[in-house]
């Protein structure tokens, strides 16, 4: 049988290991899905520019609402302004909807 370790009491000068806040495989999948799709909404922003293409202005704002949009807006209510989950959660599917209905108005009627 081990014997267990003594316990060691916690001087005052001990710094803690960790001293910002912890990076969440969910929050690194969120910020990695926010630069794809800053680099997406980039692009198609380019051949707007390029073109002069309505559709393709619409699918770069629609891209960028779908994907960096609400990464960012939630992050900070949540985060900053410590809002409840319930208006991240709200802020984040009003602006999937105004996304989406970008898109859709890129592809049918722009």
């Amino acid at each position: 049988m081990i014997a267990p370790l003594p316990a060691v009491a916690a001087s005052p000068e001990a710094a803690p290991l960790q001293t910002g806040p912890a990076v969440t495989p969910a929050t690194f999948a969120g910020a990695l899905t926010a630069a794809v799709g800053l680099f997406v909404a980039y692009q198609a922003y380019r051949g707007y520019r390029r073109n002069d293409s309505r559709p393709m202005l619409f699918l770069g704002v629609g891209i960028f609402l779908v994907t960096a949009a609400p990464f960012v807006v939630t992050t900070l209510l949540v985060s900053v302004l410590l809002a409840s989950d319930a208006a991240a959660i709200l802020a984040w599917a009003l602006l999937e909807i105004l996304g989406l209905g970008s898109i859709l108005y890129a592809l049918t009627g722009a």
